[in-house]
């Protein structure tokens, strides 16, 4: 039996990637593993779209990146949120926040 994916909607893998990272540094498979762990592998990050976007926040100066070696003592590449991303996080969150109130409203409607 092939397992449903769900597409997440623009702008809410770089949110869920900004969380992880709110909680300290980590590695893009350890990211996509913490997404999948804290939401019941109800959502599943693949690489093709992991990479892409920790790529593009690091350009956005919203992310800072360095060479590591990860637990299992592989060469890595570790990321951390930097001020900007902090600040970056909390707008998108709210603006999340908002979003999802308005959906459950309508959702409720009769």
């Amino acid at each position: 039996m092939q397992k449903e994916k769900d597409d997440l909607l623009q702008g809410t893998l770089d949110m869920l990637i900004l969380q992880v990272l709110s909680r300290g540094d980590n590695h893009g498979w350890a990211i996509a593993q913490r997404i999948a762990e804290v939401s019941r592998n109800a959502l599943v990050v693949e690489e093709g779209s992991l990479y892409p976007a920790l790529f593009r926040l690091e350009r956005q100066g919203w992310l800072e990146s360095e060479w590591g070696q990860s637990d299992k003592q592989r060469r890595a590449k570790f990321y951390r949120l930097t001020k900007s991303g902090r600040t970056q996080l909390e707008k998108i969150a709210a603006t999340w926040e908002r979003k999802i109130s308005a959906v459950a409203l309508v959702m409720q409607s009769t």
